[in-house]
């Protein structure tokens, strides 16, 4: 990244970045606009809540249909029951977190990664980055893992560059915070869908979306594991093409959820959902 005062804003400046940035922004509007959002955006809301959940929990392995998702009310006994279990609790919590994330982000992060965890791991390995010569369970992503002691390095700038704010657009804030924690996965599991939910966050509380009704878990999940996997591999490889396909990846997720929505909105106009 730059070494400018404000590298995230500096990302803004890449080959199609722009582009991405006012394309998400004129989708969000208009489904900001729709006017069912005037008197039932609590609905549109909640629904984009729970498929942004069922699309994050595809990405790490749970592709259930989302009437299963909606119907089912256990989610401790089989692994894949507890991916969607994590999803829908860090979607829920996304919401309770938005005023402390600009002052700890570190903080939200192992809060994050405690609600995902439940009683799913350890007491000990919950909450916190991993230590050396710990291992991680993430077989989506196989990137190379980097050392605990890069982990650290690396979270702790970018928990600086959240706090310094800045004016980089949401979109790119997003991106890096999610591109950073999947090349990261600076825990010992569920780092996939902490990595989204963070993203959310962002989306959310930079006031792109302040309603969080543009699931772009739905997005991601649309545009399939393998497009996710080799837009992450660009940001990885920092390259500016890399850093901006991935940005523009995430661009598109985002576009994809308003679409999701949208349909929602129609569906609740017509008295259908």
């Amino acid at each position: 990244m730059s070494t400018s005062a404000d590298p995230l804003a500096a990302l803004a400046g890449l080959p199609g970045v722009a582009d991405s940035v006012e394309s998400v922004r004129k989708a969000v509007d208009r489904v900001y606009g729709h006017r069912v959002m005037r008197r039932r955006s609590t609905e549109v809301s909640s629904e984009a809540a729970l498929r942004g959940a069922r699309g994050s929990a595809a990405l790490s392995g749970a592709d259930w249909a989302l009437e299963e998702v909606r119907r089912r009310t256990d989610f401790g006994l089989e692994p894949e029951a507890r991916t969607v279990g994590a999803a829908l609790r860090l979607t829920a919590e996304a919401g309770q977190l938005l005023s402390i994330w600009r002052q700890s982000p570190l903080r939200v992060l192992a809060r994050l990664h405690l609600v995902a965890a439940g009683s799913a791991v350890p007491g000990d390995a919950v909450g916190r980055p991993r230590r050396a010569g710990e291992t991680v369970d993430e077989p989506l992503v196989g990137l190379p893992l980097p050392s605990a002691e890069e982990v650290a390095g690396r979270l702790d700038g970018l928990s600086r560059l959240v706090i310094a704010g800045g004016s980089a657009p949401a979109l790119v804030t997003a991106a890096v915070v999610h591109g950073e924690l999947l090349a990261l996965r600076p825990f010992g599991s569920y780092n996939g869908v902490v990595a989204r939910a963070a993203e959310r966050i962002v989306l959310i509380n930079s006031g792109l979306d302040p309603k969080a009704i543009c699931p772009a878990e739905v997005g991601h999940a649309e545009l399939g594991a393998e497009a996710y996997l080799a837009a992450l591999e660009g940001y990885v490889s920092g390259t500016p093409e890399g850093v901006a396909g991935w940005i523009a990846h995430c661009g598109r997720a985002v576009e994809l959820g308003v679409r999701e929505s949208t349909a929602v909105c129609e569906a609740l106009q017509r008295g259908a959902a």
